[in-house]
């Protein structure tokens, strides 16, 4: 039997909404199932890549430099690069805190002075500098601002349909078609 294609999924600043996309493809992910394996993904808990994958899926905009190693581990290991909704393709919601600098966000969410309400207890008004976290990145950037990109699924999240669609064109070798009423959010 031929080894299926492999697909990879990652999740870096966003809320997980296009992941929930994935498995709201209803019974149709049994004929996923059939025609992939997953990789590295948080749908199987796998952690690293175990080999070339056809497709990676990127839910999720650039934010610390994790993101960016994912984004570039990600480009390695995958054929086509898929930037799934709002927040993989423009930044999303998590792009908000661009328009104030970093130390201007970790101001605002830790210290006591700045704090507008009960949100973290920060007695000792210490900004988290721990080396095991990720540094922040200037702003949160699209995901092709790292990395080249083929596909682009735009939507919060991105329809499930509109995944669903994508993926079967690219595994079996049809070109990707979106008639508009997968891509249109009227």
């Amino acid at each position: 039997m031929a080894e299926k294609p492999k697909v990879a999924t990652t999740s870096m600043a966003g809320c997980f909404g296009c992941h929930m996309s994935i498995l709201d493809i209803d019974e149709r992910i049994l004929k996923l199932i059939d025609l992939v394996d997953f990789d590295k993904s948080p749908i199987d808990d796998i952690k690293e890549f175990t080999g070339r994958c056809a497709v990676g899926l990127l839910e999720g905009g650039c934010c610390n430099d994790e993101n960016v190693k994912t984004l570039k581990d990600f480009r390695e290991h995958c054929d086509i690069l898929i930037a799934v909704g709002d927040c993989a393709t423009m930044g999303g919601i998590p792009a908000l805190r661009n328009n104030m600098s970093v130390k201007e966000c970790l101001d605002e969410a830790y210290s006591t002075d700045n704090r507008k309400g009960p949100a973290v207890h920060n007695p000792d008004n210490i900004i988290p500098n721990d080396p095991e976290l990720p540094l922040l990145l200037d702003k949160v950037y699209p995901v092709q601002h790292v990395v080249k990109i083929d596909y682009f699924l735009p939507g919060c999240p991105a329809p499930a349909d509109t995944i669903w669609q994508s993926l079967v064109a690219l595994l079996t070798d049809e070109p990707v078609e979106l008639p508009y009423e997968l891509i249109k959010y009227d």
